[in-house]
């Protein structure tokens, strides 16, 4: 079988190592990858939004189905340009990816399945934000409608930040036509979860629950990142999860059937949960980072199989194993705002097996950072507390210059 994975991060990395143990697997490219991967995949240098060009090479390559990882090429409807080449992929259609390029969209689909949300105001204007903050209490959600790489939901603990924001957003234009309309949400305060689903559009199967460590220091401190760490699987109880697969998985499901929305991938859900009640925050429609490298390692199915019958609308029942499964990741100096590139990267080749790779380039022969989230260390085990031993061992036989990881990745339970 030839793959295709569309993608550079550590999502990326995982899923072609996933693959690779696959023995149905034959070929596997990733477009454009990095450095790191280029022992487990062939890099391809083509742009991930030149649908054209990755058509091309689908046919030439004789790929049997391309693995959409980011959200971009999701949003700006490459399945869609692969499907009417009769080329198989993982990743809901252009319309359906909406209920993550929208936030106002996704809202609007909330509503009408009656799923437990978040109040909230579609706004335009710094006057029509502040009008209608009236009707809620600080601190101020304020989401960005589009796509805003990380950095479109602003918490306001004041009226004049939320002026602030809005004054970004609407006059400045600071994240461009992604802050051209907005959401100003009600305020849940509570503990948050992602609940993961492999759907075909009609049936889902639930992944394993993660645990994310958005803060960039430990004990949750330092501004938001794309996430610093998780583990899996996460427990809670049976009547939490029964409550979020009654009240907002199926019904999610369901509204996707009768909006008659193409969705052959994962639905990720942001969860709220205020005094054991969930609320669903955001979707997201493709696998998580880092959620991915943990999810996978606890998947006992041949994922070749699974995901290339996924790409063809049959949904498989997900075979779970009973390891244990902690990422940790390590960051560049100055991540989140100012990553600082070209640190020189070393390791031990003994713990290379555990490592994916996401923010690296080679030069003279040596990887260095390229970005923020550099890269990840992976460890299984049969329990939390042996693969949270075993990731710090690994953890420190990494070195570069001013790398920020969290110490505290899985010892504060949901």
């Amino acid at each position: 079988m030839n793959i295709l994975v569309i993608g550079s991060g550590g999502r990326e990395h995982a899923l072609i190592k996933s693959f690779k143990k696959s023995a149905t697997s034959k070929n596997i490219f990733v477009l454009p990858g990095n450095d790191g991967m280029a022992d487990d995949a062939t890099l391809v240098d083509i742009p991930q939004n030149n649908s054209e060009k990755i058509v091309s090479f689908c046919k030439s390559e004789k790929i049997n189905f391309v693995f959409i990882g980011p959200e971009d090429p999701l949003v700006n409807g490459l399945s869609d340009a692969l499907r009417e080449n009769d080329i198989l992929c993982v990743g809901p259609s252009k319309t359906a990816a909406q209920l993550e390029g929208s936030k106002i969209f996704a809202k609007n689909f909330m509503n009408q399945a009656n799923i437990p949300t978040a109040k909230s105001y579609v706004v335009t204007t710094v006057e029509n934000t502040v009008d209608k903050a009236q009707f809620f209490s600080a601190p101020y959600i304020l989401k960005a409608d589009g796509l805003a790489a990380g950095k479109g939901v602003f918490i306001c603990k004041t009226i004049d930040e939320l002026k602030s924001a809005a004054t970004d957003l609407f006059v400045h234009k600071k994240l461009g036509a992604a802050g051209d309309s907005a959401l100003l949400e009600e305020n849940l305060p509570g503990k948050e979860l992602s609940f993961l689903i492999l759907t075909n559009g009609k049936n889902y199967e639930a992944l394993p629950l993660a645990q994310d460590h958005k803060r960039l220091l430990n004990n949750d401190l330092g501004p938001n990142t794309g996430g610093m760490g998780t583990v899996a699987p996460m427990k809670i109880s049976d009547t939490l999860h029964q409550k979020i697969v009654d009240q907002i998985i199926k019904p999610s499901v369901s509204q996707i059937q009768n909006q008659n929305l193409l969705f052959r991938g994962i639905l990720f859900v942001g969860i709220m949960v205020v005094d054991d009640q969930p609320y669903a925050l955001e979707y997201n429609t493709r696998f998580g980072d880092p959620e991915t490298q943990v999810i996978l390692p606890l998947i006992e199915n041949d994922t070749c199989e699974l995901f290339f019958d996924l790409s063809k609308g049959i949904l498989n029942p997900i075979q779970k194993n009973n390891l244990h499964a902690v990422c940790i990741v390590n960051a560049a100096e100055g991540y989140p705002d100012h990553p600082v590139k070209n640190t020189p990267i070393f390791f031990n080749s003994e713990i290379k097996n555990h490592l994916l790779f996401a923010a690296v380039k080679k030069t003279n022969d040596c990887l260095v950072t390229n970005g923020g989230r550099v890269l990840n260390v992976v460890a299984t085990a049969a329990n939390q507390t042996e693969a949270l031993e075993k990731i710090y061992i690994l953890n420190q036989k990494i070195e570069f210059s001013n790398r920020q990881y969290r110490s505290d990745i899985g010892l504060k339970i949901f």
